[in-house]
């Protein structure tokens, strides 16, 4: 089978790691692909606009891809970030003739929109935090002095992961308002934006696979969003992640599956917009039980990574199903292993940071243990050097948590980079050290 995979971040490397192990696959492309997915498949120089690109240009981009999945005879092309799924890239290759692991553009508003989506809630009885909506400046200003709780500010669209301001004041709250309304910070984005009560305490993400009509959940997993340990400083696109809570017993996984992600497939079924693809909630478990803060349409960066290394199943056999609708007469098994992920950041991040620095070690890290590649690419004389914000991502596995981290922290050691820095307490459980 010859499939296309369309990122050039950790998670897509993962992806195309797991891939890469089906004795389906003949050939795998990925587009733009990176230094990790270089060693894998065949990396395509088709460059993805960024959030917020022209119409033309996200349109031209759309008809490039799938010119270029006719042209090399694509089977199958696995859509993993949120931008293309947002924009309709399933939509055009479905429309082609060419299959495709993903949801149309109408399901993908399940991102796309927080508004959208925290109304479509609503209507399917899916437990969320009290929400408003507002385009209005004025109104959203007011709603924040009225309210009673700590409030969380977001985005309404796309924003990389970057639209959400958690706020314990009436005072930062408004700040947010403005940052996001008047300030731009993040683009068009921001110009419609969701005001919600402030819950918790523990945050996890509950990813499935979703054929239209049957889901199969995934194991749960645990981001760390902060920057710095202790969940201080700003948020990032995640530095971090574990696989399986330690704090969780079974049951909050069955709720997850019976009151929010089963509801959320079939709700989108019956409003004519079946979901196709890795529907992924973010969960606040609750004293009123789990409660969703955010539906992502896709796989998690860098959950991903972490969850990936406890799939026993052929990965390819999963999402075909799932693209023919046929997930029901596939066996999705999974590691009883623990996992962990710890992503290793530029010096500056989450804001700026310089490129082009050299990286060591990697040929050092220990044979069980996976460093999937998110910004980093080779230099003309084929040095691995820095290109993003978060750099690597090593992850391990163990027959338990502690194990895991143990591992993956020995490893990181091994590798450097100038201004290199990570998060010490991925996973870290009370009286650890």
């Amino acid at each position: 089978m010859r499939v296309l995979l369309i990122g050039g971040g950790g998670r897509e490397h993962a992806i195309a790691w797991k891939l890469s192990q089906s004795p389906h696959l003949t050939n795998l492309y990925i587009a733009p692909g990176n230094s990790g997915t270089a060693a894998l498949g065949r990396n395509l120089p088709l460059p993805m606009p960024k959030t917020g690109a022209p119409k033309a240009e996200i349109d031209a981009y759309l008809y490039r891809v799938t010119l270029t999945a006719r042209d090399l005879g694509i089977d199958l092309v696995f859509v993993a970030p949120e931008d293309p799924l947002a924009w309709g890239l399933i939509d055009r290759l479905e429309n082609a003739g060419i299959a495709a692991f993903g949801p149309s553009k109408a399901a993908a508003a399940l991102e796309a929109s927080k508004s959208w989506a925290k109304a479509f809630m609503a209507r399917h009885d899916i437990p969320h935090p009290t929400t408003a909506s507002f385009d209005d400046l004025e109104a959203a200003r007011d709603y924040v002095r009225n309210a009673k709780t700590q409030l969380v500010v977001k985005a309404d669209g796309l924003a990389v992961g970057k639209g959400a301001i958690v706020t314990s004041t009436a005072k930062e709250a408004l700040q947010a308002v403005d940052e996001l309304m008047v300030q731009g910070i993040a683009g068009t984005a921001g110009s419609k934006i969701t005001i919600e009560e402030r819950i918790g305490p523990r945050e996890v993400s509950g990813h499935a696979f979703s054929d239209g009509k049957t889901f199969v959940p995934m194991p749960l997993s645990c981001d760390h969003k902060a920057v710095f340990d202790g969940n201080q400083g700003p948020n990032t696109g995640g530095m971090g992640v574990y696989s399986p809570p330690w704090w969780a017993d079974d049951g909050l996984a069955e709720e997850i599956s019976r009151s929010i992600i089963g509801p959320a497939v079939e709700g989108m079924r019956t409003e004519g917009r079946p979901f196709k693809g890795i529907v992924y909630p973010g969960v606040m478990a609750t004293e009123r039980g789990p409660q969703v803060f955010e539906f992502n349409a896709r796989f998690g960066d860098p959950e991903t990574q972490a969850l990936l290394v406890r799939l026993k199943s052929d990965l390819l056999e999963i999402v075909w199903a799932c693209a023919n609708g046929n997930l029901k007469d596939v066996d999705v098994e999974w590691s009883e292993d623990a996992s962990v992920t710890v992503a290793l950041a530029s010096d500056g991040y989450p804001a700026a940071y310089k490129t082009g620095l050299p990286i060591s070690g990697v040929e050092e890290v220990d044979s069980d243990v996976a460093v999937f590649h998110a910004g980093a690419r080779r230099d003309a004389d084929g040095t691995l050097v820095t290109a993003g914000g978060r750099v690597l991502n090593v992850t391990a596995t163990g027959k338990t948590l502690a194990e895991a981290r143990q591992k993956a922290y020995a490893n990181v050691e091994r590798i450097h980079f100038e201004g290199m820095h990570y998060r010490r307490d991925i996973g870290l459980q009370p009286g650890e050290s």
